[in-house]
């Protein structure tokens, strides 16, 4: 178990050494935030004054190697566009962005989860077919196109939610069922699928044949087999939605890292950029790393694969 948790840990390091590599390199290839920062009637004096200012004037290896001795202290620079620095501008939209994810999360698992127990114990039915059918529009609506049509019609039609902010619970409904539609139905479609394989299986027979109840053999001895790659998919789920915000932030101005993203990749600020993406990038990495152990833990056979 120490030898396979320290190959993982190797491997969660040098995906964010890759991460790092490739966020420092494609925002230095989109353009040079000096010229949004100056007014149209800057000099070429005042043009190479900032680049000097902001360290844009060293060769990219150095500021590669400043980005990421930085980032290692908690430093990622100052923002170009607000002049504080680029991590407290991050902390301070990141409760938002997890508050967003855990409504998400909590709606996706608490419909999902009895969605697919219902279906696979009522395989071929019609509440089965009408179930994986509303998982299947689920997993193909854009999440774009979901958020602007639950705007429509919740907000601007019958005007029972606020449309934009954040605020009370009112304000979480709309972007929280937007972000965790496609988690949702995909959770749904894989509890059935994983409990119907188990409700195959000779000891699920064997239960059956000694009289038990269906609603036990379903909670006691299926359920509890079938959940564990639910698990996995669930903790990964819960990093792509902290990651995966930002266009739902954007539709619904919600004040969380996304949006604060998508405004710092249009002024091209690139420390606030930097340290977005590379929290994301650790806080995906280290929730696949705890995957992965949990999952080793508690399918042994894994360790050996």
């Amino acid at each position: 178990m120490q030898r396979f948790i320290l190959r993982r840990l190797v491997q969660a390091v040098a995906v964010i050494f890759g991460v790092s590599i490739v966020t420092f390199g494609l925002l230095h290839a989109t353009g040079d935030p000096a010229r949004l920062l100056l007014p149209l009637d800057a000099t070429q004096e005042d043009y190479v004054r900032l680049r000097s200012q902001l360290g844009l004037d060293d060769p990219l290896p150095v500021q590669y190697w400043r980005f990421v001795s930085g980032a290692v202290r908690g430093d990622f620079g100052r923002s170009v566009r607000q002049s504080e620095p680029a991590l407290g501008l991050v902390l301070e939209r990141l409760p938002a962005t997890l508050e967003l994810t855990a409504a998400a999360m909590a709606i996706a698992v608490t419909i999902a989860v009895p969605a697919g127990i219902v279906a696979a114990a009522r395989r071929g039915t019609i509440v089965d077919q009408a179930a994986m059918f509303i998982a299947l529009l689920g997993q193909s609506m854009p999440n774009f196109w979901l958020g602007i049509m639950l705007l429509l019609l919740l907000s601007v039609q019958l005007q029972w939610l606020p449309p934009f902010g954040r605020g009370g619970w009112e304000n979480l409904i709309m972007p929280a069922v937007t972000l965790a539609m496609y988690s949702m139905a995909r959770t749904a479609r894989l509890v059935r699928s994983g409990l119907i394989d188990v409700l195959g299986q000779d000891y699920i027979r064997t239960a059956r044949a000694k009289g038990l109840r269906e609603g036990l053999v379903l909670r006691r001895h299926a359920l509890r087999n079938s959940l564990l790659p639910v698990v996995t998919v669930l903790g990964l789920d819960l990093a792509h939605l902290l990651g995966g915000a930002v266009i739902t932030e954007t539709i619904f101005a919600w004040p969380g890292i996304g949006r604060l993203a998508v405004t710092a990749i249009g002024a091209r600020d690139y420390p606030v950029v930097q340290a977005v993406v590379f929290l994301v990038a650790v806080a995906y990495t280290v929730m696949n790393f705890l995957v992965d152990v949990l999952y080793a833990y508690l399918n042994p056979r894994v360790r050996f694969a």
